[in-house]
């Protein structure tokens, strides 16, 4: 999910009308969506005589339809791994964006003429009877935060798969998150394959640039109002980094705790001057780049004197905030030249622009 802090002034792009529900954090409160569940895996555990798969998940296990043919898409972005499994969703759930298009650029080539029905959902709020009506064989809701009272009614309604026990809500890694969709789908064989293929890219990357490895990086979100928050090394697009190298300094995941995120004041801000500071979801920052770059508690950082900050905008935070298997290559592609330039050693070296 992403991340709002309080004290965000100012509306966002009207293309961009998440609720604040829906970003789990709103006037101050921290709503907490999961813990690290019960420990239940969505590992594979056999095919039925009867012709359907058990799946186990954070609330127990589930009987699947052998080739479900209705699949609905109640994650946020399980979307992208159905459609390069080539399966296509009845419904997907709209997060952020273009109402009108739950496809990113980078999904079009997999998606092709697909036009499933957008669920407009905010978190907390589904429409169980509109779900029903749409008459799912299967439910993915692996990126969805569902509730267990919310995933038993889902359960009356069709085969409900849901995040697995091991991670907190919305911190399923995307490797797990591709493996356990292709389970549920059948397609295991090919979502190892894209699992391997996008691994491969993230190996490039490292070898191309050692110098990410061992590199500290936080990864925040400026909102004005003396907060900030920042992403916690249980979150997936703090994970990307520590994919290629970096880490995430032990002091924000203390402060953290069992959540995928923390906030900070002000006054802290020492602990996000790192080797690199990315700044991403700008969307929710009244001024955008220029209110964090004007900011005098900011433009005291090392990383900023010395042109360290990394500015995640546009549709390359929308890839960094998927984090799929379609996603993942499209900002890999994109955002390594930024973070080379930023980690370079070189005070004058500019920081690319997101493209």
């Amino acid at each position: 999910m992403r991340v709002r802090t309080s004290g965000l002034g100012g509306s966002r792009s009207s293309k961009l009308r998440p609720s604040r529900r829906e970003f789990l954090i709103g006037a101050g409160s921290l709503l907490l969506i999961g813990t690290a569940g019960c420990g239940v895996t969505g590992r594979d555990t056999g095919d039925t005589a009867s012709g359907t798969r058990t799946v186990e998940h954070k609330y127990g296990a589930t009987e699947v339809p052998a080739e479900p043919r209705r699949v609905l898409s109640l994650g946020y972005q399980e979307h992208d791994a159905i459609f390069a499994l080539g399966v296509e969703p009845i419904a997907v759930r709209y997060w952020f964006g273009d109402e009108d298009d739950v496809i990113f650029p980078w999904a079009e080539d997999e998606a092709g003429d697909a036009d499933p029905e957008i669920l407009n959902m905010p978190f907390g709020e589904l429409n169980f009877e509109r779900i029903a009506a749409l008459e799912p064989d299967l439910i993915l809701g692996i990126y969805s935060g569902i509730t267990e009272d919310e995933y038993e009614t889902l359960s009356e309604i069709a085969p409900t798969v849901a995040q697995p026990g091991d991670y907190i809500d919305f911190g399923v890694p995307w490797r797990e998150h591709t493996l356990l969709v292709g389970r549920a789908l059948g397609r295991e064989e090919r979502a190892a394959e894209l699992v391997e293929e996008v691994e491969r890219r993230f190996q490039a990357v490292r070898e191309e640039h050692p110098e990410f490895e061992g590199a500290t990086v936080a990864v925040a979100t400026y909102a004005g109002g003396g907060e900030i928050s920042f992403f916690a090394s249980q979150d997936i697009r703090a994970r990307f980094f520590t994919d290629l190298g970096f880490t995430i300094p032990g002091e924000l995941d203390e402060i953290a705790g069992d959540q995928f995120f923390g906030t900070i004041s002000g006054e802290r801000l020492d602990l996000l001057d790192r080797d690199v500071l990315v700044w991403n979801q700008l969307s929710l920052t009244e001024g955008g780049r220029e209110a964090i770059e004007s900011d005098p508690l900011i433009r005291r950082l090392t990383a900023a004197r010395e042109g360290r900050m990394v500015f995640v905008e546009g549709v390359l935070d929308d890839a960094l905030q998927f984090n799929t298997v379609l996603s993942l290559p499209f900002l890999l592609e994109r955002i390594t030249p930024m973070l080379a330039a930023a980690i370079d050693g070189d005070p004058e070296t500019e920081v690319p622009p997101a493209s």
